[in-house]
């Protein structure tokens, strides 16, 4: 495969398009964070980077906390919305037609329409230039039951989630393997396969 080279920029790509709230359950607010990811397992960690100049960026700053939701495909225009507005000038939230509720550790509310919100406390903050890195711990996790079947195991991949990549949205496909499929025998394998044949048809159930 045949490469052409450019100049160092930010590359990397797919991206949670996240919804991270902040502020109060009173006065809520949104805004959509690309740059987001894990830093850590144990303790586990969190970032997500953000322009000093945006609205949200002295909500957090003073509250030491926010949360991350993960978007569904039935969210993106929404998404988009908070990653083009200022909470300054509107509640875009209302606009958007998402409901927040309180959360367990921090003061930051969730937004409902989220399946999953990560409750996060920053400890701390790095200027890097255009964006300040808020790094975190992550302090909670709040599930959508519809997503746990009866044994409590969640199945992430009946949530909708979206992505984003160089500037468009996509909704996740297909699944092309899982963790450790590439290394597993071909009985093992077969046995996974089986498993995961089963919890679909109870899911469907």
């Amino acid at each position: 495969m045949k490469k052409v080279h450019w100049p160092g920029g930010a590359m990397l790509a797919p991206v949670p398009p996240a919804l991270v709230s902040c502020g109060s359950l009173d006065r809520p607010n949104a805004l959509t964070v690309a740059w987001t990811g894990i830093l850590n397992t144990v303790p586990p960690k969190t970032y997500i980077s953000v322009r000093p100049q945006r609205y949200s960026y002295k909500l957090i700053e003073e509250s030491g906390e926010f949360v991350i939701n993960l978007p569904t495909a039935d969210m993106v225009k929404a998404v988009d919305y908070c990653g083009c507005r200022s909470g300054a000038k509107e509640d875009k939230l209302a606009k958007c037609a998402l409901t927040v509720s309180p959360c367990e550790k921090v003061s930051a509310p969730q937004i409902d329409q989220s399946p999953v919100s990560v409750e996060c406390k920053v400890c701390q903050v790095i200027p890097l230039g255009s964006h300040t890195m808020f790094m975190a711990d992550i302090v909670g996790v709040n599930v959508s039951q519809d997503l746990l079947d009866d044994k409590g195991k969640l199945h992430l991949d009946k949530a909708g989630l979206c992505t984003y990549a160089h500037g468009e949205y996509y909704a996740l496909g297909r699944c092309i393997g899982d963790f450790g499929f590439s290394v597993r025998s071909k009985k093992a394998q077969k046995r996974r396969n089986i498993q995961k044949a089963e919890e679909s048809k109870k899911w469907k159930k």
